[in-house]
Parts: C-alpha cells; sequence; structure tokens
C-alpha cells in the first residue's frame, strides 16, 4: 500500500552513523515494497562539502554493508535517484536558504524533518526551519533521544521545539516501540480473551525486562560518559516497555488512548527514595574480559572516556507499580554494555501451581513463562509443562513458539521502517508525549540523585558477563532467578 503523494523526507545528520546504518536502509526497503509514493524525495542534511552526486555515492557505499544480502543494484538505481543533498551548518540560519530552494513549495507538499543529531542543535534547526518559513501545519518533527540528560534540560528542549511545531506534529522516537514482537504483545493482550484474566498480581509472579549489549562505548565514549546506562536506556526504552506490558486496556488503539494508559502507569511507579536505593538499584561498570572470544578493554582504558569516571555501564532495578492490577509485583529492569549475550526480552514469569498431583512439590515445575524476544531475533514464545514421552507420567518443560510469519504475505516491517511510515501517515501510536517523557524523568531522577550523593562508585563486572553479582542478589532476597539463570 502506497503512501500519499508529495511527501519530503528530510534527515538532518544526513552523513551520520543512523542515517546511513538505520534510516537510508529503511527508506529503501519500504521503497522496494512500494511503499513510498511515486514523488517522495529524501533529502539529507549535513556539514560535508558534499553534492547530490557525491551523497548517493556515499550512501551506496554505506549502505550496502547495513543492506547485506538484501542490496540489489537495479532497485538501489532507482531508490537513489530520490536522494539529494543539502550542505548546511545548521547554527547558520543562511544555510537553510538552500534548503528552502530544493524543497520548493512547501505549502504544497508535506515534510517530515527528522533530526538525527545533537540534541544541542534541536533547538536551533525548528527556529531556522521556521524563520526560513519550512514549517506548515502539515510538517512533522520527528526527535532522536536523548531528549535532555534531566527534567529541567528536557522541558527546555520540548518548550523550544513546542515554539514552532505543536504537540501532534513532534514525534520522539523510540524504536523499541516500532519492534513487531512488542506490537505483537498488544496484539496478544487486547486481541485474545486468554491472556486478560491471568494478566495480573494473582497469577504473575514476577517481570523482567533485559536490554543487553555485547558492545562497549565504540565511537560513543564522549556522548556516553557523560549520559551512562540509566539516561541512556532505562529512562526511555525499558520504561516504555514496562508500560506496554502493565497498562490498562486503552479504549482503542488511537494515539491519545495508548498514551493516555502508558501515563497512567509511569505516574503509578512507586518512587524509590534514598534510603531504598542501596537495596533495590544496582550501579555497575565494566572491567577487561573477553567478548566474542576475544579479550576487550575495561570502561575506564577506553578511548575517551574520562580518567576514574563513575559513569555506569550496567543498571538493574526493581520497579513497582501501585495499581490494583500490579501490587506486590515486582518488575525487574536490566540494561548493560559488554554483556554476555546482545539479548533485548520481556518474560512474563506465572505463578507455581497451587498443589502438585505428580509426585513432585509444586515448586519444583518450572513456571509458565511468557518470553518476548525483541533482539538478536524477534519471537514470542511460551514455555508449559508437557508430559514427556512413555509409561510414566513425568513432566518435562515445552515451549509453544507463536509463528507470528508464517503465513504472512510479505516481509515484516523493522522497527524503524515502521515508525518512518507511522511518521509519513501521522500515526503517533507508538510514539511518546512529552507528559510521558516527563512522568519518566521524575521517576529516574531520585535514582541519579542518590548514586550521586552517595560518593559510591559502580560495582564491577567483567565483561562477557551478565553484570555484578549485586543483579543476582536483588531478585535473590525475593526469591527469583534472572531468566537466564533459571
Amino acid at each position: 500500500m502506497s503512501l500519499h503523494t508529495g511527501q519530503d523526507v528530510v534527515l538532518f545528520g544526513g552523513t551520520g552513523d543512523l542515517v546511513m546504518r538505520k534510516l537510508l536502509p529503511a527508506l529503501y526497503h519500504l521503497h522496494c515494497a512500494n511503499m513510498l509514493g511515486a514523488d517522495v524525495s529524501i533529502i539529507g542534511v549535513a556539514r560535508e562539502t558534499l553534492d547530490t552526486t557525491g551523497y548517493r555515492q556515499l550512501a551506496a557505499e554505506q549502505c550496502e554493508r547495513f543492506l547485506k544480502g538484501h542490496f540489489d543494484t537495479a532497485h538501489w538505481n532507482a531508490f537513489e535517484a530520490r536522494l539529494h543533498y543539502v550542505a548546511l551548518d545548521a547554527r547558520d540560519a543562511s544555510g537553510f536558504v538552500p534548503l528552502r530552494e530544493r524543497l520548493g513549495a512547501v505549502t504544497s507538499r508535506s515534510q517530515v524533518y527528522y533530526l538525527s543529531t545533537a540534541p544541542a542543535l534541536f533547538t536551533a534547526i525548528c527556529r531556522h526551519l521556521h524563520e526560513t518559513g519550512l514549517i506548515t501545519s502539515a510538517s512533522r518533527v520527528v526527535l532522536e533521544k536523548p531528549l535532555g540528560h534531566d527534567l529541567t534540560s528536557s522541558r527546555e528542549i520540548n518548550d523550544e521545539v513546542g515554539r514552532y511545531f505543536g504537540e501532534q506534529q513532534i514525534y520522539r522516537i523510540d524504536h523499541y516501540l516500532g519492534k513487531e514482537s512488542v506490537q505483537n504483545l498488544l496484539a496478544l493482550r487486547f486481541g485474545n480473551a486468554l491472556f486478560e484474566p491471568l494478566w495480573r498480581r494473582e497469577w504473575v509472579s514476577d517481570v523482567q525486562i533485559t536490554v543487553a549489549e555485547q558492545i562497549g562505548v565504540e565511537s560513543r565514549a564522549e556522548f556516553y560518559d557523560k549520559t551512562g546506562a540509566l539516561r541512556d536506556m532505562v529512562q526511555n526504552h525499558l520504561l516504555q516497555l514496562l508500560c506496554i506490558v502493565a497498562m490498562e486496556p486503552p479504549a482503542s488503539i488511537d494515539a491519545d488512548a495508548v498514551r493516555d494508559e502508558k501515563l497512567k502507569i509511569l505516574r503509578a511507579l512507586r518512587p524509590i527514595g534514598e534510603d531504598e536505593v542501596p537495596l533495590r538499584t544496582v550501579r555497575g561498570q565494566y572491567r577487561a574480559g573477553a567478548s566474542g572470544g576475544q579479550p576487550v578493554p575495561g570502561y575506564l582504558d577506553e578511548p575517551g572516556i574520562v580518567a576514574g569516571s563513575r559513569t555506569e555501564t550496567f543498571v538493574a532495578l526493581q520497579a513497582n507499580v501501585n495499581t490494583w492490577r500490579w501490587a506486590g509485583v515486582p518488575f525487574y529492569l536490566r540494561t548493560g554494555k559488554r554483556m554476555q549475550e546482545r539479548l533485548a526480552e520481556i518474560v512474563i514469569n506465572f505463578r507455581a501451581v497451587p498443589h502438585s498431583i505428580f509426585g513432585k512439590p509444586a515448586a519444583a515445575l518450572q513456571n509458565n513463562r511468557l518470553v518476548i524476544t525483541m533482539q538478536p531475533d524477534e519471537s514470542v514464545k511460551l514455555h508449559l509443562q508437557a508430559k514427556r514421552p512413555g509409561d510414566q507420567m513425568l513432566l518435562n518443560p515445552v515451549s509453544l513458539d507463536l509463528d507470528f510469519t508464517e503465513g504472512a504475505q510479505s516481509r515484516r516491517l523493522e522497527a524503524y521502517e515502521r515508525l518512518l511510515m507511522d511518521v509519513m501517515r501521522g500515526n503517533l501510536t507508538l510514539f511518546v508525549r512529552r507528559d510521558e517523557q516527563e512522568a519518566a524523568w521524575k521517576w529516574v531522577e531520585p535514582i541519579m540523585s542518590s548514586w550521586h550523593d552517595s560518593g559510591e562508585p559502580p560495582k564491577s563486572y567483567t565483561a562477557g558477563t551478565w553484570g555484578p553479582a549485586a543483579s543476582t542478589a536483588l531478585l535473590g532476597r525475593e526469591g527469583f532467578h534472572w531468566h537466564e539463570e533459571v
């Protein structure tokens, strides 16, 4: 299904890693699937001195690497005809005049301005777009994280962007919400009668959300050392996933209906007081170890990291949702760099059967659990108990793999493909509203302040492991284990 025609997608930071690694490949896939209107144009904007021909050559070289086996020369030649380039300095208003000339009569078309730049440039870009007459009621702006480093700075950025774009024009992107498995969690919960009676404290023992990376800081050392895992991952990605799991059924799938319910969960999170921070949170930093069978340096030995830095590369914490549905159910969140595996998953652990009739205590049976995996591969599996083949009634754990690709008539959209489509269609459902973002910052800030005031360094963990031992103890105190330890 094609989009409406007459759209310009303007990629600020157009020569950067995100554009080359994710955004252009996503747009290429949409082009190949005939999901872009015939006259949709894509304009890369950056400081580098290039012309359109040079930009197309750069894009072909970079995207062929990231598209891997999906790069087709004939398709690319047709796709690159959409690509254009404008060199400008985002801080210089005069540089936006060539962009206006490239866009032409903006009132006859709609524009998507994707700000894949440092947040410090967001305000200047929006102001210059406004001053150059490049914002209309049909224009949309996409904001990449992080949106500030605390509640105050987040509000400042939102206030400035909000001077030029209405809230219905602002798309704060969280690519985890675009993953097929996360959307299938919504479908499982609200499209079936099976799970709703069980999706509550009476039947769920705990929820675990993990986003683990094998890589270190790589080329992001300067940014990461000023940010840390709590700001980079927990405040946005992990809390958004928690909301999807815990939210009440919305009245519809409309954007504000869904986001209203997510906001209620963020506001229902029990604050973690200063005296609770040592018990309910774990902060870690990786030291030298091995990853993928190769030795890797510790965080403090990475190029660009400040000597003696206390920035956390790992966070585990216990969150509690103060609602009737979830009272007493712990939500365990965990994220880190240089972990044992690249893994992103949501695990819903159900309670044990009340009584076992199979000759072993109920506690000895493996509990049912629903595992939603987002990376490295997307899947949803329901883990159950079934009879072992033979002449005795012995139970074995088995899994029901919910294969959503079987019978599909088309390739599954990747996260950025889906989210770019939604921006171009004007669908805000999978994007974060300002009040959601501020509620998340309000919950996270006391943790940041407590860590800072304590003066304690993060706990050390060996690269290539699952983090500090204190992370295991965090769950062990309540009688739980991380999914991979079961």
